[in-house]
């Protein structure tokens, strides 16, 4: 079993900034791209930003220089700095990693429960 936990969302006012971490836990051989989705009300999830297993980050066009992806491989966790934010980056904010489990023969998603960050004054 593996389970992957988000932390970190609140209400922050436009301009202000947040950060999110994320950790994944339990049958982990190795763990490949990690990245962070974020789902609006009425929308669909997005891909928000992702980090593979060697730092190497893929940005959505939206928070490209304003959101910073981070991971810590020694604690299979990966972070989100969020900058500079936004009425419209409100969502539930979702963690995901590829991971490869003992005795499994290819790696496979797990997903976050997800975090809710509010941008509002």
């Amino acid at each position: 079993q593996v389970q992957v936990v988000e932390s970190g969302g609140g209400l922050v006012q436009p301009g202000e900034s947040l950060g999110l971490s994320c950790a994944a836990s339990g049958s982990i051989v190795m763990i490949n791209v990690m990245g962070w989705y974020r789902q609006a009300p009425g929308e669909e999830r997005e891909l928000v930003a992702i980090v593979g297993s060697s730092g190497n980050t893929y940005y959505a066009d939206s928070v490209k220089g304003r959101f910073t992806v981070s991971r810590d491989n020694a604690k299979n966790t990966i972070y989100l700095q969020m900058d500079t934010l936004k009425p419209e980056d409100t969502a539930v904010y979702y963690c995901k990693v590829n991971v490869l489990p003992p005795s499994a023969v290819a790696p496979r998603d797990y997903w976050g429960r997800g975090t809710q960050v509010a941008v509002s004054s």
